[in-house]
């Protein structure tokens, strides 16, 4: 039935033209954006996932740059202790050769001395950051060691403690009295079980068997000095495996991420190209429905 009142066809038309408009703007957000779920509206649970895990990559940046703190407070240490390590097997040496028959102890203790007061200065330039972990006081050192997201949604920062014993088979080279380096304590400056201490040893005056327990004494010193090196070694192994791990994380994280909230561009635009042609089809049936009245004005003529 025509007529004039009640154009049903261009109603029909206008109502199919306003729904490709309200896809063409969600297809235009989507193509500017390069979301596909933008808001809580787009898609919740998605929205939802999508924010709690870029908070948590956010969180493994802010790890990611303690561990190289970390990192940075381990490897001085382990710097330190190693080059300490190769002036005490230098004093060793020096210890073999005045064993032998003639040598003059006097002059072999004036390159012991130096020798000594190097590894002082190694003590106290290994530092990093105000903290010293050769030589300091007895207590817990902590570095960052991870983030965990648990399965009841819990969030915790992970550390790894390095504990400083000043004692003769402890960690550090010396001690710390809270304001300078304490030359009384630690491997270097704490008495042997043959009565010496490797900072402060003399050898001028010594005899056959004293050398001998000065020897066994430095070599205590130096076995005690190889086990720091490789415990301050294996932490810095853990946190590069660590620092590693949380790199490859943060990118599996925001591949997920990606696959449940990033627009497919490729489909979006062929989807824009399909809606401006429905959109001009749209039109011209519009058009074509309201001149439906003006042909009814012609049956008057």
């Amino acid at each position: 039935m025509a007529s004039i009142l009640t154009n049903t066809s261009a109603m029909a038309a206008l109502q199919t033209l306003r729904s490709i408009g309200n896809d063409m703007e969600t297809t235009q957000g989507r193509i500017s954006s390069g979301l596909r779920v933008g808001s809580a509206s787009d898609n919740a649970a998605y929205w939802s996932i999508a924010t709690t895990m870029r908070s948590d990559n956010m969180a493994l940046s802010a790890v990611s740059d303690a561990l190289g703190m970390g990192a940075a407070k381990v490897d001085t240490a382990y710097a330190g202790m190693d080059a300490a390590i190769e002036v005490v097997k230098t004093i060793k040496t020096k210890l073999v050769a005045a064993s032998e028959e003639g040598v003059d102890k006097a002059k072999v203790q004036k390159e012991i001395t130096q020798l000594q007061e190097q590894l002082l200065n190694i003590a106290e330039s290994a530092s990093f950051n105000g903290e010293n972990w050769i030589a300091g006081a007895a207590g817990d050192k902590t570095v960052v060691s991870g983030f965990v997201r648990s399965a009841d949604d819990g969030v915790s920062v992970k550390t790894t403690t390095y504990t400083l014993d000043t004692g003769a088979t402890g960690n550090v080279l010396f001690g710390h009295d809270g304001t300078d380096v304490d030359t009384s304590a630690g491997i270097l400056g704490t008495a042997g079980t043959e009565g010496n201490e490797v900072y402060t040893l003399d050898i001028s005056a010594m005899d056959g068997d004293a050398l001998a327990g000065a020897l066994s004494d430095v070599e205590d010193a130096l076995s005690a000095m190889t086990d720091a090196a490789g415990t301050l070694g294996s932490i810095s192994m853990r946190i590069n495996l660590q620092d590693d791990f949380l790199s490859k994380l943060s990118d599996t994280i925001d591949q997920g991420v990606s696959r449940l909230v990033d627009a497919d561009m490729n489909e979006e635009s062929t989807r824009l190209k399909a809606l401006q042609t429905q959109q001009q089809l749209a039109i011209q049936a519009l058009s074509i429905s309201n001149g439906e009245s003006q042909n009814i004005l012609s049956l008057f003529r």
